[in-house]
């Protein structure tokens, strides 16, 4: 090696590129949230595992159909307790002692909504994931399309790629599907609930803008509150936090940080959509991205909508991914004609897929419902807890949403069991990310939610592994799983539980 290549080695490390002659215990489909948790976690556990995904990157919904709009959101609940940690929290710390992040975004109103932020910039975010995966020891396969899965019996025993080498079958002794869309446990036979066209939300492409004259925009909120939404403070606490408070807080804003999110711009948008200068199927607003050295983007992710399109139905995606792109030129012309402030902005990203917000779901041992999230349920079987309400539903029109979001019975955290992440019938097979097992009402999307199932599937593989048993055999006993996902910074219980999970109640040696 010459000494400008050792250079090179001793600057960024030498990352091992892998190989189809190279065995892996573990085959983790899909490099989105879930994906990379998933992948990250399976490795640290001991697993020879392998990442494939589809796209040149990994990020999946946070930097190639997003960056979502609110990135780490519900992290804490409704009383103001951190209910999510583990790789998404790590990641997070990483990027704010770079820089990289906001501080939690935690004023009295949106504490007591817990529906907080912690904005991290998406393109740091992407590297850090390369780093935290490289750090852990697994392989990444990129630019890679799993094709079908390979099974013995009801055992999956590897999956078939595709790529420029051609097509190849890739052996695993456990197989995590983190498509997203369950296209690979459709492969492997698993029974799936999918919603029809009818049914379906909407799905949306995301833009950025900068050159945004903050102070003006501002000077525009401060004048006119009533002009923005304010249920997202109100739908938690109702009886603390109160439609005056939110509209106070508007009036009073100096620091655009203070908002997180900019929704509304109702009588503009009225007096545009008579115009003809904005579309009827979404309303008008943007959430924050933070870049280097104290920069704020404009992040639209609800400026278009397409409804009546299966995720799994390619030219429901082409005619989605085409109607975005006509919305996109008329939500930013009502912006830059409309809206103060945003008069010499310009785009400067653009989604390269449309985030899918809603697909199939792959029915598990345990189906998580809706009256489990409002209950607040607790699970023997835990592996993370979050907060997010039940009922977060998009519509195709100016209201955006649906319908409020369903409420937690005491303002607490919900806890996510293990047995949402084994499919019925299907051996050796773990699903993570949104299309976890759960009824539509509680339906997991979220990115902290992906994330927290991702983990908890990557160390349950790597365990199955090092024990020869099936992931439905360790539905018996999953105290070690438990264990190790503590050690990896998981929260599975709070401080006001009943039970507590803590590596001394585990029995942590």
């Amino acid at each position: 090696m010459s000494q400008a290549q050792n250079s090179v080695a001793e600057i960024y490390g030498v990352y091992d590129y892998g190989g189809y002659d190279q065995e892996y215990e573990v085959v983790v489909c899909g490099g989105g949230t879930s994906g990379i948790a998933a992948a990250i976690a399976s490795a640290r556990a001991g697993a020879k595992t392998l990442l494939i995904e589809k796209c040149g990157t990994v990020g999946g919904h946070f930097n190639v159909s997003g960056p979502p709009g609110f990135t780490y959101a519900h992290l804490f609940n409704c009383k103001g307790q951190l209910d999510v940690g583990g790789v998404v929290l790590e990641s997070y710390n990483r990027l704010y002692k770079q820089g990289y992040a906001l501080p939690h975004l935690r004023p009295t109103a949106r504490k007591l909504a817990g529906y907080t932020f912690s904005y991290v910039d998406p393109d740091w975010w992407t590297l850090e994931m390369y780093d935290m995966l490289e750090e852990s020891g697994a392989t990444m396969l990129l630019d890679t399309l799993v094709v079908d899965v390979v099974k013995d019996g009801d055992r999956v025993t590897g999956v078939v790629v595709e790529n420029v080498n051609g097509r190849v079958t890739i052996p695993a002794k456990v197989v995590i599907d983190c498509s997203g869309e369950a296209h690979v446990s459709k492969k492997a036979g698993c029974e799936i609930i999918e919603p029809d066209r009818d049914s379906m939300q909407p799905h949306s492409l995301c833009f950025s803008a900068d050159g945004v004259d903050w102070e003006k925009l501002l000077k525009y909120i401060n004048r006119n509150p009533e002009q923005f939404s304010y249920e997202e403070y109100t739908s938690c606490n109702p009886e603390q936090v109160t439609k005056e408070m939110v509209y106070d807080l508007y009036r009073k804003c100096v620091d655009i940080k203070e908002l997180g999110e900019v929704m509304g711009f109702y009588e503009l948008r009225d007096i545009a959509l008579a115009n003809g200068d904005w579309h009827p199927n979404s309303g008008a607003g943007f959430f924050l991205m933070p870049k280097e050295g104290g920069k704020i983007l404009a992040h639209f992710q609800h400026s278009n909508h397409v409804d009546h399109a299966l995720p799994s139905d390619a030219w429901d995606m082409t005619r989605s991914n085409i109607e975005c792109r006509k919305q996109i030129r008329i939500a930013w012309r009502f912006f830059k004609k409309y809206v103060p402030g945003f008069e010499n902005a310009y785009i400067v990203y653009m989604g390269t897929e449309v985030r899918v917000r809603e697909g199939a779901r792959v029915m598990g041992d345990y189906v998580f419902t809706k009256e489990d999230v409002h209950n607040e349920a607790r699970f023997d079987d835990v592996i993370g807890l979050d907060s997010t309400p039940s009922g977060v539903a998009h519509t195709n029109d100016v209201n955006t949403l649906a319908s409020a979001p369903g409420v937690l019975k005491n303002h607490g955290s919900y806890a996510i069991p293990y047995r949402v992440l084994v499919p019925r019938k299907v051996e050796n097979f773990f699903v993570a990310g949104k299309h976890v097992s759960a009824d539509h009402e509680a339906y997991l999307r979220f990115v902290q939610q992906t994330m927290v199932t991702g983990q908890a599937a990557g160390v349950a593989a790597a365990l199955c592994v090092k024990h020869g048993i099936t992931p439905r055999e360790m539905e018996a006993d999953v105290t070690e799983l438990q264990r190790i996902l503590l050690r990896q910074g998981a929260i599975l219980s709070l401080p006001d539980d009943e039970t507590q999970f803590t590596l001394d109640t585990l029995g942590e040696q």
